[in-house]
């Protein structure tokens, strides 16, 4: 659906949704006061100083200047665009977001386009797997892999019938739909001019997008032809460095993931999730990127890579743990679970069974053995020149740590191992100063200035019900003073939604350059009893309305001195004379 969502469906959306619940389900929080606190997720640190107000509605860390609403938040954490946000937040409370028909900024046609011919494909791909004549082998392929119809429907398995046109038939002569599906990678074009398909006689995965978009299909052959697998190429929506296979239905079949293993093929993810074990996923025929890990430790605290236990296999284990070092902050683990020889995820499930395999994962090889042993097995521990081979050949691995007590512990570990004082160890991986974050307090900033402008928006984000105490003509309207139209624009909102939290009336700000002046204003302390509030605000007011007066008066007087007055003139200045001495005349 096209056109821009309504402020005030956005409104009541933060209104039903609890910014604590959308970031502890991903950042567990600690309650402390008012508040709750974490290590802030968008940079490393060891002492909290990102802070969550339920009152609010309003995140902010003092660390790094990260701030927002619940919208803001996944935004940032989540790496969605802002329309993305609002459904994820409309999903949650089981709303349906409306559109401004004909408002707003112009959608992304061609990108709309791209998602409604990839969808339209894979239902051609399992509508083939239904009535194709060559679909008999494809059905009997997946019933010896033990598949049910059931799971191929969950996974949306599909086939693509042998010949270089079948697709091509399909889609038509549509010059804007075939240059699509070049564009996409469902098509070849030949330098002749002519179209075939990419993928022929292979049984098809849809690969689906965190929102369940299909954005590209991996096919795998029904023999031993080569390649076993192959993927849609890069696109304008598919991305293999930062798509998981499996993620969306990993996420749909559980509500509260815990842990998620990765494995090789798809065909392991559906076999596993064939046999009850629905937390699997399988990277796109890459190496587990830093974007990976990002999107899996947004989704659960733990990951298991499961890798065959042969010297390839131990290699490609290798290289996800060195991913996997920059983003193992507090509260993430990575396991390795290494296959007997000759096994893969799907022969094992069905050998052992779920429970057993289940079992495997929890009891598997944490991340900081794997890396010790394999660096002991490359020197020789008992004599001195070995021990120093190994800390030279763990230094780049420690120095990938974030600053956590999990990198503490593992240079202590190193230290027991190589024999060096944790000091001179910190010395020689680190330099003389190993960094990390400040151990002081977080020293939060403090209002310097008491200006009634700051004063009132101030006031006015934290208690919007302030605006009913007011006149609607304050009698400072025409003031002209910096902030003044900041302020009125916020007392319009204020007075037509005075329940809006703090977090709902920054969003009417968004994308405009005042918005991190406002939160900036949101973190100064109100050093104001509870009671003190409204008479704050009104005491500031009052400071603007004099203003307004003293200013108004001085432009009279200097066009009495100049140009003259008008009667109307003259009578406004005598007026606002006895607003400033009250008693003359």
């Amino acid at each position: 659906m096209t056109g821009r969502i309504p402020q005030s469906f956005i409104d009541d959306l933060l209104n039903r949704v609890d910014i604590v619940e959308v970031i502890d389900s991903r950042v567990p929080l600690k309650k402390t006061g008012r508040e709750y606190q974490a290590c802030c997720p968008f940079h490393n640190e060891k002492t909290p100083s990102f802070t969550v107000s339920p009152g609010k509605q309003f995140y902010h860390c003092f660390g790094c200047g990260a701030h927002g609403s619940a919208i803001g938040f996944l935004m940032d954490y989540e790496h969605l665009e802002f329309p993305e946000a609002i459904e994820e937040l409309a999903r949650s409370v089981g709303v349906e977001v409306p559109r401004e028909a004909g408002s707003g900024k112009a959608p992304d046609h061609r990108q709309r386009d791209h998602y409604a011919l990839l969808e339209a494909v894979a239902r051609f791909f399992r509508t083939q797997l239904r009535d194709s004549p060559h679909a008999s082998r494809a059905v009997a392929y997946l019933k010896n892999r033990g598949l049910s119809g059931e799971i191929a429907a969950t996974f949306g398995l599909g086939y693509a019938p042998p010949g270089w046109d079948s697709l091509v038939r399909h889609l038509g002569s549509d010059r804007q739909t075939q240059s699509a599906a070049v564009e996409l990678g469902l098509l070849i074009r030949k330098d002749d001019g002519r179209l075939y398909d990419r993928f022929r006689d292979r049984i098809m995965f849809p690969i689906r997008d965190r929102r369940g978009r299909t954005i590209g299909f991996g096919g795998r052959v029904l023999g031993d032809e080569k390649p076993k697998y192959m993927n849609s190429p890069e696109s304008p929506v598919f991305h293999k460095g930062r798509e998981l296979y499996g993620l969306f239905e990993a996420r749909k079949a559980n509500q509260k993931l815990t842990r998620l293993m990765v494995v090789e093929g798809y065909m392991d993810v559906v076999a596993l999730a064939q046999f009850g074990l629905s937390n699997a996923v399988a990277t796109l025929g890459t190496a587990t990127t830093p974007e990976h890990l990002e999107r899996l430790y947004r989704t659960v605290k733990e990951v298991v890579f499961c890798f065959d236990g042969d010297p390839a296999g131990r290699r490609a284990a290798w290289r996800a743990l060195e991913n996997t070092l920059p983003v193992l902050r507090d509260g993430r683990e990575a396991r390795f679970l290494f296959l007997p020889e000759g096994e893969d995820p799907d022969s094992l499930v069905r050998r052992i069974g779920a429970e057993a395999l289940q079992k495997k994962t929890v009891d598997s090889v944490p991340l900081s053995q794997f890396l010790f042993e394999s660096l002991c097995q490359q020197v020789d521990t008992r004599n001195v020149d070995g021990r120093a081979h190994l800390v030279e050949l763990a230094r780049p691995l420690m120095q990938k740590l974030p600053d956590s007590a999990f990198r503490d512990l593992m240079l202590d570990q190193l230290a027991k191992l190589s024999g060096l004082q944790l000091k001179q160890l910190e010395s020689r991986v680190f330099g003389k100063h190993p960094p990390q974050q400040s151990r002081e307090p977080v020293q939060r900033p403090r209002d310097s200035s008491r200006s009634p402008v700051r004063t009132a928006i101030r006031l006015l984000l934290e208690r919007p019900e302030l605006s009913q105490s007011i006149p609607v003509a304050s009698g400072f309207e025409d003031l002209n003073l910096p902030g003044i139209g900041l302020l009125q624009e916020l007392l319009e909102i204020s007075r037509d939604n005075p329940h809006l939290s703090t977090g709902s009336i920054l969003e009417h700000w968004r994308d405009r350059p005042e918005a991190k002046h406002l939160a900036k204003l949101v973190t100064l302390p109100l050093e104001l009893p509870e009671t003190g509030f409204e008479e704050e605000f009104r005491g500031a007011i009052q400071r603007l309305v004099e203003q307004r007066t003293a200013q108004r008066t001085e432009q009279l007087l200097a066009r009495d001195r100049g140009q003259g007055l008008s009667d109307s003139e003259k009578t406004e200045l005598k007026q606002l004379l006895l607003m400033r001495h009250p008693g003359t005349g």
